[in-house]
């Protein structure tokens, strides 16, 4: 079976984790959520530490829910997680979304958080996505379109953050304008055109709050996290230079008018 072959950009510095821990069901699956039943069982790809992972486990209470990372060091804080908050309907595994371990329709629900725009081949983890559904079931993803994302003011080096994350991100083998790919690829993948519904969502931060938390974990991302050592080890960027990308964000930040828009696509697959 296909293996992961690309490599994942972002890693689990801290300044990552920041941002993937404030994930919720309702501010990252919202499109999902009206979908729900409470008896399903849920394979959660990509769960990270875990927050999405325990808000579906919470919405499916007679239900089963599987965390599925690849990378296994984040898996304690997933369950500590969910043990915090006293779920026990969920459950986690280390896996390649290329090459499930699971039987054929064993899902009722396959989800997928800012999964696809990482991997080798988005098309094959849509197969096994697929494959792994019961008939009826649903295979749901989102995932960020980096290329359009945008904000206010323009601060000189931000552009540059911008078109360096793309290089990095595709010379790591994955793509970060997978937003605007998941019904392109869902097609490819055996979906019929009329079984996909595909929306998008958006995050936006604009209070002092939101601008300060994240144009802080984006700086500090940029010069502490895989990312930075990626960047530099690929001849994409100096540390010189990822220390101005870094300042630029806190520029951002500090802007009284700072607005900033994360575009997503979305799909709901019946299978």
């Amino acid at each position: 079976m296909p293996q992961e072959t690309a490599v994942y950009t972002h890693g689990h510095h801290e300044s990552v984790l920041r941002s993937h821990t404030w994930r919720t069901a309702a501010n990252s699956a919202g499109y999902l959520l009206g979908s729900l039943k409470p008896h399903m069982r849920i394979l959660d790809i990509g769960c990270g530490p875990g927050t999405i992972t325990a808000d579906l486990a919470a919405l499916v209470p007679e239900g089963q829910v599987t965390g599925l990372e690849y990378a296994p060091e984040v898996l304690a804080q997933a369950r500590a997680t969910a043990a915090a908050r006293g779920l026990d309907n969920v459950g986690f595994a280390v896996g390649d979304v290329h090459a499930l371990d699971y039987p054929d329709d064993t899902f009722c629900v396959v989800h997928a958080h800012q999964v696809l725009q990482h991997v080798g081949d988005p098309v094959q983890a849509l197969r096994e996505m697929r494959r792994v559904t019961k008939p009826g079931g649903i295979v749901a993803v989102r995932d960020s379109d980096y290329s359009a994302m945008t904000w206010y003011p323009e601060v000189a080096g931000m552009t540059d953050w911008q078109r360096l994350y793309l290089r990095v991100a595709r010379a790591n083998g994955g793509e970060p304008d997978a937003g605007r790919r998941l019904h392109a690829w869902a097609r490819q993948a055996g979906f019929a055109p009329e079984a996909v519904t595909a929306t998008a969502g958006t995050w936006c931060y604009r209070t002092p709050a939101e601008r300060s938390w994240w144009s802080e974990l984006w700086a500090d991302r940029t010069v502490s996290s895989s990312y930075a050592r990626i960047a530099v080890d690929g001849g994409h960027a100096t540390p010189e230079e990822l220390d101005r990308v870094s300042r630029a964000w806190r520029a951002w930040g500090a802007e009284e008018d700072g607005w900033f828009a994360v575009l997503h696509g979305e799909i709901l697959c019946r299978v």
